[in-house]
C-alpha cells in the first residue's frame, strides 16, 4: 500500500439536531473536532416518510399520470 495517500482516520463528536451525541470514526475535521448537524436521519422526511405529497408541477405529473395510469391501476 502506498504511504501517504489517505486521509487521516480518527475520532470525532457528530451532534444531530435533537441535541442527542455520539462518536465515530472519520476524515472530517481532526481528532476531537465536533460535527454539528442540520440534517439528519431523524428530521429529515426522507427517512421519517413525512412529507410524501406529489406536487404537479407543469404538468409534469398530470402527463405522467396520463400516460400510465392503466398501468398503475387508476381508474378515471
Amino acid at each position: 500500500m502506498k504511504k501517504d495517500i489517505h486521509p487521516d482516520y480518527h475520532m470525532i463528536k457528530v451532534v444531530m439536531t435533537d441535541g442527542t451525541e455520539y462518536e465515530t470514526r472519520s476524515t472530517y475535521g481532526a481528532e476531537g473536532d465536533t460535527l454539528t448537524l442540520d440534517i439528519d436521519p431523524k428530521t429529515h422526511p426522507a427517512w421519517t416518510g413525512g412529507g410524501q405529497h406529489l406536487i404537479d408541477r407543469g404538468g409534469r405529473l398530470s402527463r405522467f399520470k396520463t400516460k400510465f395510469d392503466s398501468f398503475l391501476g387508476e381508474k378515471k
